[in-house]
């Protein structure tokens, strides 16, 4: 059984802000609430071929992960996967403009468990969906907060 998890949430800020942000691996610690440092593996700024170490607790664990960009669409869509781990992972975001200068930010998480990890998905699906909910209502402050 894999994990497929979408989320998403409308930040009153134009998509090219929002998407700036977000997609700047460096942020990451500011609005994931798990992510707790990030280690350039290749030269920033992100594009198709970057990769990018994160620090993470996780369900009462220390994780390092690798993610590499595969897609990137600057303003528009950052896809990135990692292929180590007990838990392989693809990452998606997509920005959306809404209403006048308000942007529908989709953030969406699957992969495929091996091992022993397969027999915790269903919990790591509903784990990964709380927090990928409070990470993004933690982006929308951010950016709502820091409006021009």
């Amino acid at each position: 059984m894999g994990v497929d998890v979408l989320t998403d949430i409308v930040i009153l800020r134009p998509r090219q802000d929002v998407a700036a942000y977000a997609a700047d691996p460096n942020h990451a610690p500011e609005w994931y609430v798990n992510i707790k440092s990030v280690r350039w593996m290749t030269p920033p700024p992100a594009r198709v071929g970057s990769q990018v170490t994160f620090v993470a607790h996780f369900l009462g664990r220390t994780l390092e992960y690798t993610y590499e960009v595969v897609e990137f669409v600057p303003g528009h869509r950052v896809v990135m996967r990692t292929a180590e781990g007990p838990f392989p992972m693809e990452t998606t975001y997509v920005w959306t403009s809404t209403e006048a200068n308000s942007t529908r930010m989709t953030l969406r998480n699957r992969g495929e468990p091996t091992g022993f990890s397969k027999l915790f998905a269903p919990f790591m699906a509903t784990a990964m969906r709380r927090a990928n909910r409070k990470d993004l209502r933690r982006l929308k402050e951010i950016l709502e907060r820091n409006r021009p």
